[in-house]
C-alpha cells in the first residue's frame, strides 16, 4: 500500500472516529484554530490539516496560498474540540473530475511532507478556550 492510500485511510479513519459520541443538542466547547504551516521556509499551499481529539470529532482545514489555514469542526462550525490533539498535515490528495461540466477538476498531488508529519504523525497541538494561534514549521528533511 502505498503512502497516499494510507494516509488517506488514516485520515478517513479519524474522521469516522470523531462521528462516534457528537450526538445531541449539547454543542462542545471549541477553541477558534488558525495558523500558518511553512515547509523549509515557505509557505505550504493548499495542504491538509486535520486536529484529532483523543475522543470526539477532528476539525479539520486547508492552507491558502501563503501557508494559512482556520479550522472547521462542522459545516457551519468552526474551530476543534478544547484539549491534547494529535495533528495530521498532507498535501496528497486524488484526482477529482467534475462531470458536470463546470471547470472544477483538479489534478492528483502527491505526498511531499516526509511521513512524519502524515502517516506516521508525531505532532500535537493543545487547543483552549478561545482563539489559538498554532504555527507549524515543517521541514523535508
Amino acid at each position: 500500500m502505498n503512502e497516499v492510500v494510507a494516509t488517506k485511510i488514516l485520515l478517513f479513519g479519524f474522521l469516522t472516529l470523531g462521528l462516534c459520541g457528537c450526538s445531541g443538542s449539547d454543542a462542545p466547547s471549541l477553541g477558534q484554530v488558525s495558523g500558518t504551516i511553512t515547509l523549509d521556509g515557505k509557505p505550504l499551499d493548499h495542504a491538509e490539516v486535520l486536529f484529532q481529539p483523543e475522543k470526539g470529532r477532528a476539525s479539520l482545514g486547508e492552507t491558502d496560498g501563503e501557508g494559512n489555514y482556520e479550522l472547521a469542526y462542522t459545516g457551519t462550525s468552526s474551530g476543534a474540540l478544547l484539549g491534547p490533539h494529535k495533528v495530521v498535515i498532507t498535501t496528497a490528495r486524488d484526482a477529482f473530475s467534475d462531470e458536470s461540466g463546470a471547470g472544477n477538476d483538479r489534478a492528483a498531488r502527491p505526498e511531499i511532507l516526509p511521513a512524519r508529519y502524515n502517516s506516521k504523525t508525531t505532532l500535537t497541538a493543545e487547543v483552549e478556550q478561545g482563539s489559538n494561534q498554532i504555527d507549524f514549521t515543517l521541514t523535508s528533511e
